[in-house]
């Protein structure tokens, strides 16, 4: 493998996982299912086949569980977690020297779409519920604040401190793919303050 083709896309460090967003990565993930609290490490690569290397490197160098991997043609990504945070952290840094990259070379984190609509309709909810959610049903009424990123891992990172931030419900996280999608509800102020903390999250994606 020419290790100089090889493009880091994303690389984003979860302190300590939300209840929601533990429980929707064990619904979705076909590897072992974190639990809340444990940290967690997304990585996405360019080519997708890239990412079995770099899968192989972070469980190799530390007792790291593997979640997810989903290898595309483009991309590539693995979700690594740990109840012990030195473990991700290390296996991180173990997949960053062998890429011979710094987590500042990761792609710049664009926000395609971001809207908060309030007061949804029980015909919209419905059709939401029925084709956009794995994970809380969204109730007439309630606002829902949804965001596109790209690339698509920042928007894991963008839901755990939306989760973090006020009293919401996950409804969808799509974090694969070229663009990653969120979709949040709850009460109004609730989803404002939500929304406010995602949008501040892949600004700023934590790198540690």
């Amino acid at each position: 493998m020419n290790e100089s083709l090889v493009k880091l896309r994303t690389y984003v460090y979860i302190d300590s996982l939300q209840p929601q967003l533990a429980e929707y990565i064990a619904t979705v993930s076909q590897g072992f299912p974190p639990v809340p609290g444990n940290s967690c490490l997304w990585v996405e690569v360019s080519p997708g086949m890239a990412i079995h290397q770099y899968t192989d490197i972070a469980l190799k160098a530390t007792q790291v569980h593997l979640a997810q991997q989903v290898v595309e043609r483009e991309f590539g990504s693995m979700v690594i977690h740990h109840r012990d945070q030195s473990d991700v952290i290390e296996s991180g840094n173990t997949v960053l020297r062998n890429l011979n990259a710094q987590a500042s070379d990761r792609k710049h984190c664009e926000i395609t779409w971001q809207e908060i609509i309030r007061g949804m309709t029980s015909d919209h909810t419905m059709l939401v519920n029925r084709s956009e959610r794995r994970g809380s049903m969204m109730l007439p009424g309630e606002s829902m604040f949804i965001l596109e990123t790209e690339p698509a891992g920042y928007i894991v990172y963008a839901a755990n401190q939306a989760e973090k931030a006020a009293n919401i419900n996950l409804v969808d996280v799509k974090a694969v793919g070229a663009y990653g999608r969120l979709t949040i509800s709850g009460r109004e102020a609730d989803v404002e303050e939500a929304a406010a903390a995602a949008i501040a999250a892949v600004q700023n994606p934590a790198s540690t």
